[in-house]
């Protein structure tokens, strides 16, 4: 079976554009709430990879700001586009989950789950 983080790599992106959507972020702190939310094995890189695809997306305002140590950092905050993206997800998501569960908690005899071949 493929690795949890393999399984990330088709929702990242719209965890990531929630975590935004609750109030203006950077990079490293994206990172550590993932890692506090459990989102374990996700390298700092791979965020600010996500954050680069969804700035050049369009997705994202940023605002640069100084920092105290190194370069001025991005903040990011979701625009119209991205708010609709987010969205999209979440629906997207709604159905995956929907019928993910539906096999689940289907018995193993379950004659929807049969082809209709077998009449």
């Amino acid at each position: 079976m493929k690795s949890l983080s393999e399984m990330y790599k088709g929702v990242l992106e719209g965890v990531v554009l929630e975590i935004i959507s609750r109030g203006e972020t950077y990079g490293y702190e994206i990172a550590k709430k993932l890692h506090k939310m459990g989102f374990e094995g996700i390298a700092e890189q791979t965020v600010y990879a996500l954050l680069l695809r969804l700035e050049r997306n369009r997705l994202v305002h940023i605002t640069k700001r100084p920092s105290e140590m190194g370069p001025p950092r991005k903040f990011y905050r979701l625009n119209e586009r991205g708010v609709e993206e987010l969205a999209a997800f979440w629906a997207r998501w709604d159905h995956l989950s929907g019928c993910i569960q539906k096999l689940r908690n289907s018995g193993r005899d379950d004659h929807d789950l049969q082809s209709g071949d077998q009449g």
